[in-house]
């Protein structure tokens, strides 16, 4: 269980993971500019540059931001970052969203662990009719800046679009961005192939809910689960958990007989009210979480062509396949056997079904 002061610590020292630090250091380095210089003179740590691992505390890499585009002379410089960004750079948090059926799934996963990344920010995940939305905010004032909400929403989008391969490439439907128009506003349409509205309300990536929900090719549960292992352990060292993660790990631990709200509350080391209020304060709530841990183990499951349905439904915790088949239809308007059947390059079982 992460200790609450730990947790406390992260939220009042917000910091970001060198490896995205190393990333911006490569793009200044690729214009010709003494990156770790830059870096210096904004205040970064000699062990940070020598140590992709090591944390960013968000006041550095707010003053190296802006010492960037003062080096490079161009205020769009952060959108050419996430193109210095390797399936490594982000370690376990990248396979993990490779390996999943759907990019909901996918964005899903980088919510929950994002602090792996950055603490600094905050995001969400919706889904709303017929679109999706990824949102990102600063998780206080301090930061981080627009130029690095900027950088992130380009890798975002940069990341959904290479999930795909072939003709069809997942591209969003509109950009957010609360950030008042830059003079040179076409770059950002080029870059993020969409429309952006600037001024707006929320930083937000809209995508057509068809489109996050296309099956993938690569997913892959065994991987997907062995790295999710990978990043709960690094972010109980960093104590970047919030409760609402603690809660699904635990239900995941757990299924295929999941706790009761009162049973996690104990687990957790709180009581049931408590529970309530503090998830609610993180705008969840224990159903919540169950229901959207179990439709993305389902997807998953169904993803890996490899488990009868029935077998899908204990796994989860139903009480029978007929259960489990009314509950996937109510989250996702199919069938557990139509999703399955529609899942690309893979057998299919329809025992159960």
């Amino acid at each position: 269980m992460l200790p609450a002061a730990a947790a406390a610590r992260s939220r009042r020292n917000p910091s970001t993971i060198g490896n995205w630090l190393h990333a911006i250091l490569r793009a200044l380095e690729a214009r010709g500019l003494d990156g770790r210089a830059v870096a210096l003179t904004a205040g970064v740590s000699e062990r940070a540059l020598g140590s992709p691992n090591e944390r960013v505390p968000q006041p550095a890499m707010t003053a190296l931001w802006r010492q960037a585009i003062a080096a490079t002379g161009d205020p769009a410089f952060p959108l050419d970052v996430p193109r210095h960004v390797t399936v490594t750079t982000f370690g376990a948090l990248t396979y993990a969203c490779l390996a999943s059926p759907d990019l909901a799934t996918a964005f899903r996963r980088i919510v929950r662990f994002h602090g792996l990344v950055s603490d600094a920010v905050e995001m969400r995940f919706t889904t709303t009719g017929d679109f999706c939305e990824l949102t990102l905010e600063p998780a206080s004032p301090a930061g981080p800046p627009i130029e690095a909400i900027d950088a992130f929403a380009a890798l975002l989008v940069r990341f959904a679009r290479g999930l795909t391969s072939g003709p069809r490439r997942i591209e969003p439907c509109r950009i957010r961005l609360r950030r008042t128009a830059p003079e040179r506003s076409e770059i950002y349409r080029r870059v993020f192939r969409a429309p952006v509205d600037f001024e707006a309300h929320a930083n937000a990536l809209v995508y057509a809910r068809g489109d996050c929900e296309m099956r993938l090719p690569d997913a892959n549960l065994e991987l997907a689960r062995q790295n999710e292992q990978v990043i709960a352990g690094m972010l109980d060292q960093l104590g970047s958990h919030t409760l609402a993660e603690r809660t699904r790990l635990l239900i995941v631990e757990l299924l295929p007989e999941p706790p009761n709200e009162t049973v996690a509350a104990r687990r957790l080391g709180m009581s049931r009210s408590s529970l309530h209020v503090a998830l609610r304060s993180e705008g969840s709530s224990y159903r919540e979480i169950l229901n959207q841990t179990r439709e993305e183990l389902a997807r998953e499951y169904l993803a890996a062509g490899s488990y009868p349905i029935k077998e899908i439904a204990f796994l989860l915790g139903f009480a029978d396949a007929s259960t489990f088949t009314r509950a996937f239809k109510r989250w996702t308007g199919e069938t557990p056997f139509a999703y399955a059947a529609a899942q690309p390059l893979r057998p299919t079982s329809s025992s159960g079904s």
